[in-house]
């Protein structure tokens, strides 16, 4: 492979430094996975800009057009502080004709819902746990959770990296429900979500590539007991 002009695209608050000598442990977490790519990218002799973005496009469309990247390698997770709003740089990435990493915006708005993701594998016969989605500032109908099978995990309708997920987020009865889903609109201002609790293995299957894809060796989530 060629040596690629890469502009590593992240949060604003998480350009890694060019040399982490001088910080702690907590300070280095906070970066850490930023500053991997973008050494690992750059060993392997690629060019990378690091460019942070928080709520403007512009320096996004100024890094395109003055330092005119072959790729973009995307680790925005957000934008406006807001994670759903994450598919819209990447539809302006899509729209400038500029190849990245990652999911595309269709894809990646349709992940985002927990709920409408399992409505689209449940058409194509593909078994999903049982679920009911509790919107913000709406009461809890009690014809709503009548009937549920427990247990069951609370968690937000769109948040992803384990936000908003703690112990009590597995709950038992109704009464445990309604004070976890209650708590979740509170801590993230999301919907929430109650998904049947499956007891297994999780294991993470990734897949690369657009016309010829490419799947990675299966990876499996280990959950240590304390």
């Amino acid at each position: 492979m060629k040596n690629l002009r890469i502009l590593a695209l992240m949060h604003q608050d998480l350009v890694p430094p060019d040399d982490p000598t001088g910080y702690n442990e907590e300070q280095i977490n906070e970066w850490k996975t930023e500053f991997d790519v973008c050494t690992t990218l750059s060993d392997m002799g690629h060019e990378v800009y690091k460019l942070g973005a928080r709520d403007e496009l512009r320096p996004i469309r100024k890094a395109l057009e003055e330092w005119k990247p072959d790729v973009v390698f995307n680790l925005l997770e957000e934008f406006q502080g807001e994670a759903v709003y994450d598919h819209n740089v990447v539809a302006f990435l899509e729209l400038a004709g500029i190849p990245y990493t990652g999911c595309n915006p269709r894809g990646m708005l349709l992940s985002r819902d927990k709920a409408l993701s399992k409505k689209i594998l449940h058409f194509h016969r593909v078994k999903v746990p049982e679920f009911r989605v509790f919107y913000t500032n709406k009461p809890i109908k009690a014809k709503k959770i009548k009937n549920l099978r427990y247990p069951m995990i609370v968690k937000s309708l769109t948040e992803q990296g384990s936000v908003a997920i703690a112990q009590a987020s597995f709950v038992n009865n109704e009464k445990e429900l309604r004070e976890r889903v209650t708590q979740v609109h509170e801590m993230t201002g999301d919907h929430a979500i109650a998904e049947q609790y499956i007891d297994g293995r999780e294991l993470y299957v990734t897949v690369i590539g657009n016309i010829r894809l490419q799947v990675l060796p299966i990876r499996e989530l280990v959950f240590d007991k304390i």
